[in-house]
């Protein structure tokens, strides 16, 4: 199968591009570089593999890119951490809902004339922002309350384009949500400005990163965005990507929604913990509570049945491992001045 992955270059995108060739797939992808910045991947020689450095809001470029495609998995979007809800409100939505568009035009145009399959939307966990509902299952976007933030309504947004354009032009489609991605490859952001934290500056606002940055940098006590009772399901990307994969590859996710995630809850004080205690071995933990950001939603708990019941998907890497892998990419990021 041939797939155009929009936002190839991002964080995300390497660990599902790198899953689709190692499937066998053959794989093209676009990015215009307007996160990190120009980035080398491990698979940029692979003979499966093109890459086209370009806009995905440029509509005759994915025309173009896609005309010889079996499916798309739009990933392309600005996103960061919650410190960008603030920073970028309005351009979360407004250029977010270009590249939506832009991918729509040009899938909705290679399924009827060309030989486009499906388009796979990648959404957020975001869209359940408003949510009283624990676990969450797929259908609570429809009866919570809309998302607060621009960020989070816009991913909505993608939900819904995904659904338009299947009633007016019969464009088979697979939602994706994925929840609080955790893995290698998240650098420095270029859209994000410094925030201080404690001690340190950062230009990241993801929490893994964030914490095992701050305690290699000698922060004590350490500094949380909030109390520390946030509960998240940090999920490996690469079980993340997998997951992706069944939902371009399996026919019962023609359609639907998925959330992807590990069934798994943690505080953001038990993953600040664990984080200290394996950078800092018998030091005793302590922190503090800094004020939160307003979107810091306090709860995000997804219900993991259904992918498991129709695709067979399992989140299964242990948020332990994850660390072990994370920690001593980022020790050395730091060391490179990657971070």
């Amino acid at each position: 199968m041939k797939i155009l992955v929009t936002g190839s270059a991002g964080f995300i995108g390497g660990y599902l591009v790198e899953e689709l060739l190692a499937a066998g797939h053959e794989v093209v992808g676009i990015d215009n570089y307007s996160k990190y910045g120009k980035v080398e991947k491990s698979y940029d020689n692979h003979p499966s593999y093109t890459f086209v450095e370009g806009d995905a809001k440029d509509v005759a470029l994915m025309k173009e890119l896609i005309c010889e495609c079996d499916q798309v998995v739009a990933l392309a979007a600005i996103i960061g951490g919650i410190s960008l809800f603030h920073e970028l409100a309005y351009d979360l939505i407004a250029e977010n809902e270009r590249i939506t568009a832009s991918t729509f035009d040009a899938a909705i145009w290679a399924h009827k004339e060309k030989r486009l399959k499906k388009i796979n939307v990648v959404s957020s966990s975001m869209v359940y922002e408003s949510t009283v509902t624990y676990p969450t299952p797929e259908g609570e976007e429809l009866k919570c309350p809309p998302p607060l933030s621009t960020y989070g309504f816009q991913k909505l947004s993608c939900e819904y384009f995904a659904k338009g354009a299947f009633e007016q032009y019969k464009l088979p489609y697979t939602i994706i949500r994925p929840f609080n991605a955790v893995g290698i490859g998240e650098k420095r952001a270029k859209l994000e400005r410094e925030i201080l934290s404690g001690n340190v500056k950062l230009a990241m606002s993801h929490v893994v990163p964030d914490l095992v940055q701050k305690i290699f940098k000698g922060q004590d006590p350490l500094h949380l965005l909030g109390d520390g009772s946030q509960v998240r399901h940090y999920t490996y990307a690469g079980d993340l990507a997998r997951g992706m994969r069944v939902c371009v590859e399996d026919e019962r996710a023609l359609n639907d929604d998925f959330n992807l995630s590990t069934a798994v809850s943690t505080t953001v004080l038990e993953l600040a913990e664990s984080i200290w205690n394996k950078i800092n071995t018998g030091k005793p933990f302590s922190y503090v509570s800094d004020d939160p950001f307003l979107y810091d939603v306090q709860k995000r708990v997804p219900s993991v049945e259904k992918s498991k019941k129709i695709l067979g998907f399992e989140a299964t890497t242990d948020l332990d491992d994850i660390l072990d892998e994370v920690i001593p990419w980022i020790k050395r990021e730091i060391e490179l001045g990657g971070i």
